[in-house]
C-alpha cells in the first residue's frame, strides 16, 4: 500500500510531464518557424546572398527537430522512472548541447544579419 498523498503526487507529476512534453513541442515548432523565417523569408525579401541565410535556417530546422525528438525521449524516460518510483534526472550533457547549439545559431544569425550583403 502506498503512503497517503503519493498517488496524488504521482498524478500531478504525470500531468506536469505532459505539459513539459508540450513545451518541448512548442519550442521545436518555434525553432522551425525561425528556420523558415531566416532561411526563406529574409533572403526572399532582401537583396542578399541566400546561402548564409539558408544554412542558418537549416540549423534552426535541425534544432527544432531535435527539440521535438528530445521531448519524446525525455517524456518516456520520466514516465518509466515514475513507474519504478524513481526520478529521471536531465543530466548535464543535453542542456549543454542545447546551449551550445543555441549560442552558435544565434551568433551565426547575428553575424549574417550584420555582414551579409
Amino acid at each position: 500500500m502506498r503512503e497517503p498523498g503519493v498517488e496524488d503526487a504521482t498524478r500531478r507529476t504525470r500531468l506536469a510531464n505532459e505539459r513539459t512534453y508540450l513545451a518541448w513541442w512548442r519550442t521545436g515548432l518555434t525553432a522551425l518557424a525561425v528556420a523558415v523565417g531566416v532561411g526563406r523569408v529574409v533572403p526572399e525579401l532582401s537583396d542578399v546572398e541566400r546561402w548564409p541565410y539558408e544554412l542558418a535556417g537549416a540549423g534552426f530546422g535541425v534544432l527544432g527537430l531535435a527539440f521535438i525528438a528530445i521531448g519524446y525521449v525525455r517524456t518516456r524516460a520520466v514516465e518509466a522512472a515514475l513507474d519504478r518510483g524513481e526520478f529521471a534526472p536531465l543530466g548535464v550533457r543535453l542542456p549543454l548541447a542545447l546551449l551550445v547549439a543555441g549560442i552558435v545559431l544565434s551568433a551565426a544569425t547575428i553575424v549574417i544579419v550584420i555582414f551579409a550583403r
